[in-house]
């Protein structure tokens, strides 16, 4: 038998981490640990509970506006004891977050190897994504057996001097996890107050970077956009930050056509992602989701380090000036040929195979 050890500690983690979690916990080679931070206490509960799993550990970091350092440091020493005890063969980190960085750093303290999860994502700028960019170039450094979600994060990997033996393309885990939540009935009370002939657009933003003024820029773009087509609607599940919240509420909250829910736990947002006209966001996970279901993206964010959906035209760069949002989203709109040449191109991101194809890699690297 070996021991598994996965780590992850927000909404977004969990939800590429849990097929990861249910594929280890099918084998019968394989004694799974499974730990969570709690770097996202509430959403990351939701997604432990649609995917029926029981973390083995529990850090519970979570507190209201908690410095990067005090969360990478509390993950530090949190692990540090989990790791003694239980000496796993390795570690599987996932992505960018503090918790990965952190996490990875304990197992190296404690020579465990890493195994990163949707490994060598790049925009080769060191403020953007904020701290994402630094998070997952550190861990590469220190991870041993790299999971790369598509061939061009594996070259990503080999250019920076990885063991090119240890490279592995598997595709990303937020396609197989599509299939344990999208449902053909799927109900929803926000649908009920949306006009099943208008047009919806599904609304994510909450990057730290684009807090501020660049978020006020976006919604004041989809304030005007909506006032000018009165068969567009916006739904917006609106982050629990704080900052994000006041800044949503000054600008958006009494607008006509414009929905502020509360977050959506991973079967909604996929349920409503699917039957979306389209999809803004700043989110990395809906990049790769959406072109699964045939929904084109508007990237809200200046750059991206998933530029195979860019080239696969699955997905549009549009940063978060005022008239470049306004003037795409109207094209999307009203330009049927454009629509459709976004909508009906194929993911380059995964067959929904990830988590079994990391399983068997994982046995062979540690036998």
């Amino acid at each position: 038998m070996i021991k598994v050890m996965t780590v992850f500690g927000t909404r977004p983690e969990g939800i590429k981490m849990a097929p990861v979690v249910k594929a280890l916990e099918a084998d019968e080679q394989v004694t799974p640990v499974t730990v969570v931070t709690g770097q996202h206490r509430e959403m990351l509960q939701q997604v432990l509970d649609i995917f029926d799993v029981t973390p083995d550990y529990d850090l519970a970091i979570m507190e209201p506006n908690q410095s990067l350092a005090k969360i990478t440091s509390k993950v530090l020493m949190g692990m540090d004891d989990i790791l003694t005890t239980e000496q796993p063969d390795i570690v599987l980190v996932h992505g960018d977050t503090s918790t990965t960085l952190a996490t990875s750093m304990s197992a190296f303290f404690h020579q465990i190897p890493v195994g990163h999860v949707e490994a060598g994502l790049r925009t080769w700028q060191k403020y953007s994504p904020f701290p994402e960019e630094m998070n997952r170039q550190l861990t590469d450094r220190i991870a041993d057996v790299y999971f790369a979600p598509t061939p061009l994060s594996a070259n990503n990997l080999a250019r920076e001097g990885g063991d090119a033996d240890r490279i592995y393309t598997t595709g990303n885990t937020a396609i197989d996890a599509l299939q344990y939540t999208l449902q053909q009935d799927y109900h929803h009370e926000v649908l009920q107050q949306v006009d099943p002939n208008h047009k919806m657009i599904l609304l994510t933003m909450h990057r730290r970077e684009n807090q501020g003024v660049p978020m006020a820029n976006v919604f004041r773009a989809v304030r005007d956009i909506v006032a000018e087509n009165p068969d567009v609607e916006v739904v917006y599940p609106v982050h629990l930050s704080p900052a994000v919240q006041k800044i949503a509420r000054e600008i958006l909250a009494d607008v006509d056509r414009v929905h502020l829910i509360d977050p959506l736990d991973v079967v909604d947002f996929h349920n409503m992602a699917a039957r979306s006209y389209l999809i803004m966001t700043d989110s990395g996970g809906v990049q790769e989701e959406a072109p699964s279901l045939n929904v084109p993206v508007l990237v809200l964010r200046d750059t991206t380090e998933r530029p195979e959906g860019v080239d696969a035209g699955t997905l549009r760069l549009t940063g978060t000036d005022y008239d470049t949002v306004k003037t795409t989203v109207e094209e999307l709109l009203h330009n049927e040929v454009a629509y459709q040449e976004m909508a009906d191109n194929l993911n380059p991101y995964g067959d929904g195979h990830t988590a079994d194809r990391i399983t068997r890699i994982i046995k062979d690297f540690i036998q």
